[in-house]
C-alpha cells in the first residue's frame, strides 16, 4: 500500500504545483506585476514547490535525511536524467544558447552549498546567507535584462497565462495548489518513511533516489516539451535555474525551520557526484556542444549507474 500512496502523493504534488503556478502567474499579472518579475520569482518558486514542500514536511517529521537527500539527489537527477533522457530521445541543440553567466551562478551556489555542508548542520544563519545570495542573483539578473531594454519573458511566453481568466478561477487554482501541495508532500514523506523502515533502507537513500526522481518530474516534463519544440534554451535554463533554486532557496528556507544535519555518505560520495554532474555541463555551456543522442545516452547511463550504486 505504501507504494500506491507514494504514487498518489507524487501525482498530487505535481498537479498542485501546476495549479499554484497557473493561479499565481495570472494573479501577479492581473495585479500589474511585470512578467519578468513573475518569471524570476513566482514561476521559479512554483516549479520548485514539490521539493520545497517535501523538504519542509520531512523536516517537521524529523526526517532530515529525506530532506537533504531529496535536494542533492534532485540536482544530480536534473542534469543526468532530465537533460539525458530528452537528449537521448530527440537531441538538444544547446550551441546557440548563452548560459555562461547563469551556469557560473549555479556553480557558485553548488560550491557554497558543499562548503557549508562540511561545516556541520545547516542552521538559521546559513539559511539567511543562502537566501541573501539568491536575492542578489535575482536582482543582478533583472538588472541585466533591463539594461538590454528587453523583457526576458512576455506574458504570452509564460505557461498557463490566460488574460481572460476570471477571478474565481484564479482563486480556485490557488486554493487547490495551497491545499494539494502540503497534502501531497505529507503523504509522500510518511510513506517514504514506511518504505525505508520496511526495507531497512536509510532515509537519505530514499531521498536521493525515489523522492529525487519524483520531485524532478516537473523539470523532466518541461525539458521533454522543450526538446520536441527545439527550445534547447528553455531546457538548459530550466535545469540550471532549478538547481540553483534548490540549493539556495529550498535549503535556505528549510534551515530557518530547524537544523539540517548532513549524513556522512553525502559528504563522502553524493555531494561529489552532484558536483561532477554539474561540471559535465561545461562542454555544452562554454564550448557550444549540442546534447546529441550519444551525449544524452551517456548522461542517462551515468544516472542509472549512480542510482544503482546508491541503492546497492
Amino acid at each position: 500500500m505504501a507504494w500506491i500512496f507514494i504514487a498518489l502523493g507524487l501525482v498530487t504534488l505535481l498537479l498542485a504545483g501546476d495549479f499554484l503556478v497557473r493561479g499565481a502567474v495570472n494573479l501577479a499579472l492581473r495585479l500589474g506585476i511585470s512578467s519578468l518579475v513573475v518569471s524570476l520569482t513566482v514561476v521559479a518558486f512554483g516549479t520548485s514547490a514539490p521539493e520545497l514542500l517535501v523538504v519542509l514536511s520531512a523536516m517537521l517529521d524529523g526526517s532530515t535525511g529525506l530532506a537533504m537527500g531529496n535536494i542533492v539527489g534532485s540536482n544530480t537527477a536534473n542534469i543526468l536524467l532530465v537533460l539525458g533522457l530528452p537528449g537521448l530521445a530527440a537531441g538538444l541543440y544547446t550551441a546557440g544558447f548563452d548560459a555562461k553567466k547563469a551556469y557560473i551562478f549555479m556553480m557558485l551556489a553548488t560550491l557554497l552549498f558543499i562548503v557549508l555542508a562540511f561545516m556541520g548542520p545547516f542552521i538559521w544563519w546559513h539559511g539567511v546567507g543562502l537566501l541573501a545570495v539568491l536575492t542578489m542573483i535575482l536582482i543582478e539578473q533583472a538588472w541585466a535584462v533591463s539594461r538590454k531594454n528587453a523583457v526576458a519573458v512576455v506574458s504570452g511566453d509564460l505557461d498557463g497565462v490566460d488574460p481572460s481568466m476570471p477571478g474565481w478561477k484564479i482563486a480556485f487554482y490557488l486554493i487547490l495548489g495551497l491545499i494539494g501541495l502540503p497534502l501531497g508532500a505529507k503523504v509522500l514523506v510518511v510513506n517514504a518513511e514506511i518504505i525505508a523502515r520496511d526495507f531497512g533502507v536509510p532515509e537519505t537513500t530514499i531521498g536521493l533516489t525515489l523522492l529525487a526522481v519524483g520531485t524532478s518530474l516537473p523539470e523532466l516534463a518541461t525539458t521533454v516539451v522543450a526538446a520536441i519544440r527545439r527550445q534547447a534554451d528553455v531546457a538548459l535554463g530550466n535545469v540550471i535555474g532549478s538547481n540553483m533554486f534548490n540549493l539556495l532557496a529550498i535549503i535556505g528556507i528549510a534551515a530557518l525551520v530547524g537544523p539540517i544535519p548532513v549524513a556522512g555518505e553525502l559528504l563522502s560520495f553524493d555531494l561529489w557526484v552532484m558536483l561532477a554532474a554539474s561540471l559535465l555541463l561545461i562542454p555544452f555551456v562554454f564550448f557550444g556542444l549540442n546534447i546529441t543522442r550519444i551525449w544524452g545516452g551517456a548522461l542517462t547511463m551515468l544516472y542509472i549507474v549512480y542510482f544503482l550504486l546508491v541503492l546497492l
